[in-house]
């Protein structure tokens, strides 16, 4: 079984919603999740929000935020979930915010990966990845470490 059918199934089980918010990953999340049948129970959409600009117009992702920890920071991930979840009004919202490649981008190298969690009342959080491979390995690295990190949070 897939991780995104695990995950979906759990979702399912305990009557919980997700969404998401995504940056260097462009939609492969919420396209994996599209991948399993009956996702639309528990999934009505998200955001790609791939520019500085578009976090702030559609996520609503405060200037100051971005100019202040980077676009690539673990506050920057951490409102990015939280305004989804917000704003779709889900339970759960997973956002990816990283250095795909093939350069670094403001002092971080290529690799790095903040993926943060936004659940229900509980206070949200962003952990730090450091991704080796090529641009889209490490895009589908992060969307694999997505799945574990949103998985491991409907279980508990």
């Amino acid at each position: 079984m897939t991780l995104e059918q695990k995950l979906v199934d759990q979702l399912l089980k305990k009557h919980l919603t997700i969404t998401a918010a995504e940056s260097l990953t462009a939609g492969m999340f919420q396209s994996t999740l599209g991948n399993v049948a009956g996702v639309s129970a528990v999934f009505e959409g998200g955001f790609v929000t791939y520019s500085d600009r578009v976090k702030e117009q559609l996520l609503q992702v405060p200037h100051d935020v971005i100019a202040e920890n980077s676009v690539v920071s673990e506050p920057t991930a951490i409102w990015m979930a939280d305004q989804a979840r917000q704003i779709m009004k889900k339970d759960l919202a997973v956002s990816f915010t990283g250095v795909a490649g093939p350069d670094a981008l403001e002092g971080n190298p290529v690799g790095t990966v903040w993926i943060g969690i936004a659940h229900g009342t509980q206070i949200s959080y962003a952990k730090k990845f450091q991704f080796a491979g090529e641009r889209n390995q490490i895009r589908k690295a992060a969307v694999e470490a997505g799945l574990k990190l949103a998985l491991e949070e409907v279980k508990n």
